[in-house]
């Protein structure tokens, strides 16, 4: 039996994470029309709204839009519940409300859904993202670079998490150099140059890893399909569907256990030992060709200075990354930034930038120093003036 109803809406917006209301307006008229029909042994509902929107203050004077609504709520046994999401197949409130979130912002913005990616028209269908993921996609669109990067997945869930992501990679970068030099400096002292050799090795591992060490455990917004591991093992499983930085916030409609936030914690500290692994491999083999065309030139310089250990070095160093190095950056960006600086500052980007700036630079300083301490107390460095009884007890 069809039933017809005038309404007056108007949509309401909240920033990130918040939920999109449909208040009333006279500026838009609704007319919804409900039919049901029964489909074999299962009920199968369809409900298609035809939105009329002439004045809204949301939208230009004069424009028509009409945005077609279908969705359908098909009865009937589940399927493999995903620990990210509430239930199983049935959508839950969140994610019934971002998937409204995401069509308006679509209807807003003039485009469809088969105008976007793939795995970002699969995350609205699904309702995994709510609309202000939607706009932010759109205002990065604008960009020729930021669009380019779109293009790549794993950027394109980091920049749709944060729009300053590409800066805080250009910030850790730039003054990972300065920084690294100074702390190696502040520990040094005095040795700074009769310790040269170790000093470029440790700056080039830094430079290599700088990019890992922002990228990795960034914030993101999940792109990837529900069920794609679920004819994996249960371990893969697991880590497939934990988030890859340990405290970022879940959007509504997606959960994160305690167990999955240790997950990521572990998960990245495997990637961080192989990065380390292989940046102090590639900086150690540099210091060591130097280290040797020194000797070259220089004879007696031979007996003074020896070659940096490849193997022992570039395993302490995996280890410090694995577990120092992840462990101070997940915090800075899921809760330094994403949780204190952000809601405060959200509104001023230009503020927000400095004090990330300003987090960052204190962070990168503080892991050189860590780094030098940690070095010499397992062993694999030694200060250049000490005698060999006072090296071996500090070994």
């Amino acid at each position: 039996m069809p039933i017809a109803a005038a309404v007056n809406f108007h949509p309401v917006t909240t920033r990130y994470g918040g939920a999109l209301a449909l208040q009333p307006s006279p500026s838009l008229r609704t007319s919804v029309s409900v039919c049901n029909n029964a489909v074999n042994t299962n009920a199968a509902r369809v409900a298609s709204l035809s939105l009329s929107m002439n004045s809204s203050p949301n939208f230009t004077s004069g424009r028509r839009t009409f945005l077609m609504l279908s969705f359908a709520a098909v009865g009937g046994g589940g399927g493999d519940s995903d620990d990210n999401f509430n239930g199983g197949n049935e959508e839950s409130g969140d994610q019934k409300r971002n998937k409204k979130e995401a069509l308006m912002a679509l209807t807003e913005a003039g485009r469809s859904l088969d105008s976007l990616p793939k795995d970002l028209k699969a995350a609205i269908e699904d309702g995994r993202i709510p609309g202000s993921i939607v706009l932010r996609y759109f205002e990065l669109e604008k960009s020729p670079l930021m669009a380019w990067l779109l293009q790549f997945g794993g950027f394109k869930e980091r920049l749709l998490a944060d729009d300053l992501f590409l800066a805080k990679v250009g910030m850790e970068c730039v003054v990972g150099i300065f920084t690294k030099t100074a702390a190696e400096y502040e520990r040094r002292r005095e040795n700074f140059f009769n310790e040269l050799e170790i000093v470029v090795a440790d700056v080039v591992m830094a430079v290599i890893a700088d990019f890992m060490l922002v990228y990795l455990p960034a914030p993101t917004v999940s792109l990837r399909p529900r069920m794609a591991a679920v004819n994996a093992g249960r371990i893969a499983k697991f880590f497939y569907n934990c988030p890859d930085n340990a405290f970022q916030m879940a959007l509504p409609g997606t959960s994160y256990s305690v167990l999955q936030r240790i997950g990521a914690i572990a998960r990245n500290g495997s990637k961080l030992f192989a990065v380390g692994n292989a940046s102090s491999l590639v900086g150690t083999l540099v210091t060591n060709a130097v280290l040797n065309a020194k000797k070259a030139v220089n004879k007696s310089a031979a007996e003074e200075v020896e070659n940096l250990p490849v193997v022992s070095t570039s395993v302490a160093y995996g280890v410090y990354m694995a577990v120092s190095s992840n462990l101070r950056y997940q915090v800075v960006a899921g809760v330094i930034e994403q949780r204190i600086l952000e809601p405060m500052l959200h509104k001023h980007k230009l503020m927000l930038s400095a004090m990330c700036f300003a987090v960052r630079t204190g962070n990168t300083f503080l892991g050189s120093l860590l780094w030098v301490d940690y070095a010499r107390l397992i062993g694999i460095q030694k200060a250049h003036d000490e005698a060999p009884s006072e090296k071996a007890h500090e070994a």
